[in-house]
C-alpha cells in the first residue's frame, strides 16, 4: 500500500523551501531530486522505522 507525504524542507544550496512527495511505504531510500527553484541536485535521505516513523535529510550531492 502506497502512502505518500508531503515534505517541505530549505534545499541545501539555494536556501528556498521545496516541498517534496516522499512514499514512505518504500522504506529507506536515497536518491537524487533537483531542486525546483536553483534546479542543483539534492540528496534525499529518507529512514523509516519499525514503527513507521519517517524522517528526511536533504544534503548536497558531494556530501557523504
Amino acid at each position: 500500500m502506497d502512502k505518500v507525504e508531503e515534505f517541505s524542507d530549505q534545499c541545501p544550496y539555494c536556501g528556498e523551501t521545496i516541498l517534496l512527495l516522499i512514499d514512505t511505504s518504500a522504506g529507506t531510500q536515497h536518491y537524487i531530486e533537483d531542486c525546483a527553484v536553483c534546479c542543483r541536485p539534492i540528496q534525499v535521505l529518507v529512514s523509516v522505522d519499525m514503527e513507521g516513523d519517517w524522517q528526511v535529510q536533504l544534503k548536497h550531492e558531494s556530501e557523504v
